[in-house]
């Protein structure tokens, strides 16, 4: 069962690619279309798995029936949990097995086209670049962001103390007002790119871009793209309190 017919990535750029998809489509189900994921969940049908595919379509279905299966299987029975959890804690176990899953499609595909030490240790670092589904459907992934932004920029406050301090022994003539502001402000704009920049949208884990829209929900202050959750700028200019879809589906089904 591999939607849009069958595809074996043979090098670490098309795997790394084929698990690209297959998490994009993942982080979708649990995210912007958790309500329909939630609904197709239902505890009174058989084992149920949830499949992520290259093409970043989603599915809810029953598992292969030929044994054993052509890739391996995800978690199996996650409807049956749905209505004996609380819903968060239930999609976040379901994200944890889904990035379970991607890690031995990802592998099974490198054992079978047979690569080496260098190759898997390369396509894992590719991976473990991008935040796991469970960290994107948490926020775990902003925090750590945030975090990093925060050491960084205590690392560069630090630098320019010790700068301004070698500086106080120079004449303070020595550079115009009006360029050391100039500097400053500068170095204000470069601090806060980088700190956008390790921003991840809540919907697909992307990065943020400087040139994309994005639109931060008033509820949990997660950040996304325009385009993940389909609002436009001149959309959002009408929007007195942005709900991202998650916060929205909670809201209705309480």
């Amino acid at each position: 069962m591999d939607g849009g017919g069958q595809y074996n990535p043979r090098t670490v750029e098309e795997v790394f690619g084929d698990f690209k998809g297959r998490r994009a489509a993942m982080i979708k189900a649990l995210t912007t279309d958790v309500e329909e994921f939630y609904q197709q969940c239902d505890p009174e049908k058989e084992n149920l798995c949830l499949y992520g595919y290259p093409s970043e379509q989603w599915e809810v279905n029953l598992p292969a029936e030929e044994v054993p299966p052509e890739l391996p299987e995800p978690a199996l029975g996650i409807n049956f949990a749905r209505d004996g959890m609380q819903e968060k804690d239930w999609l976040s176990l379901v994200a944890v097995h889904s990035d379970a899953w991607l890690l031995s499609v990802a592998f099974y595909f490198g054992a079978r086209f047979g690569f080496d030490k260098a190759d898997r240790k390369r396509l894992f670092n590719m991976m473990n670049d991008l935040p796991t589904i469970f960290e994107v459907l948490t926020g775990t992934a902003k925090k750590q962001s945030k975090e990093k932004s925060s050491i960084t920029n205590n690392s560069n406050s630090k630098s320019k103390s010790n700068s301004k301090r070698g500086s106080e022994f120079q004449s303070k003539n020595s550079r115009p007002v009006v360029q050391q502001k100039e500097e400053e402000d500068e170095g204000l704009e470069e601090e806060d790119d980088e700190e956008h920049s390790e921003t991840l949208c809540g919907a697909c884990g992307e990065n943020y871009a400087a040139d994309e829209f994005w639109i931060c929900c008033d509820i949990c202050e997660k950040w996304f793209h325009g385009k993940c959750v389909k609002i436009t700028p001149a959309r959002a200019e009408h929007i007195k309190q942005y709900k991202c879809p998650s916060c929205n589906n909670k809201r209705a089904r309480q």
